[in-house]
């Protein structure tokens, strides 16, 4: 299974990526494979030119291609998500997302952006063919803190909110035969003492 992580951010020290990276540690933890793609990575000239053409664009296109999910994460500005995330999706194909898992992860400067997430990202990821996009993940920039030694720290409620939509992305893409697996050997480790549940 192949996951892929978007990071709309031109900064590395931003709210919304360290939120992704989070969402990103939780899903190797549970031994599933993360691509991780920031605006760094995709030369720029492919992204102010709209070079849809260009080698950048078609690396970008068959990464996504080739995911079975995808996390988008983007900080909101002027209630609305990045314009450095559009140049991006402009870059895929009509249909990128069909049949692939989304999980929309954002962050702003206040609760009244949360709205950002339902009515200007959700809309743009279904015109690109995503059926399956999962309840967003929001955090006001109070519940998110990145520190000058790059050290995150993460609200305990947002914690929890993205650790159920990650957890409900990772079974949205793992086997059934996997996913009873890993069950048990959770169970196996808590009955050996492991850990507490």
């Amino acid at each position: 299974m192949s996951i892929i992580a978007l990071a709309g951010s031109p900064s590395p020290r931003s709210r919304s990526s360290a939120l992704l990276r989070y969402a990103i540690q939780r899903l190797r933890s549970r031994g599933l494979g993360v691509v991780e793609l920031g605006l760094r990575d995709i030369p720029a000239e492919a992204l102010i030119e709209g070079h849809y053409s260009g080698a950048g664009a078609t690396a970008l296109r068959a990464r996504v291609a080739a995911a079975d999910a995808v996390l988008i994460s983007t900080p909101v500005y002027k209630a609305s998500f990045s314009g450095a995330l559009k140049t991006v999706l402009d870059l895929l194909d009509e249909k990128a997302f069909a049949g692939k898992t989304l999980l929309p992860i954002a962050s702003g400067g206040s609760p009244a952006h949360l709205l950002a997430l339902e009515y200007g990202l959700k809309p743009v990821l279904s015109a690109l063919g995503a059926r399956h996009i999962l309840t967003g993940v929001y955090a006001t920039d109070k519940q998110v803190r990145v520190d000058d030694d790059s050290s995150v720290h993460i609200d305990e409620e947002v914690r929890g909110r993205l650790a159920e939509s990650v957890d409900r992305l990772a079974e949205q893409v793992l086997p059934r035969g996997a996913m009873a697996h890993e069950a048990y050997d959770l169970g196996r480790l808590a009955l050996a003492g492991g850990f507490s549940v």
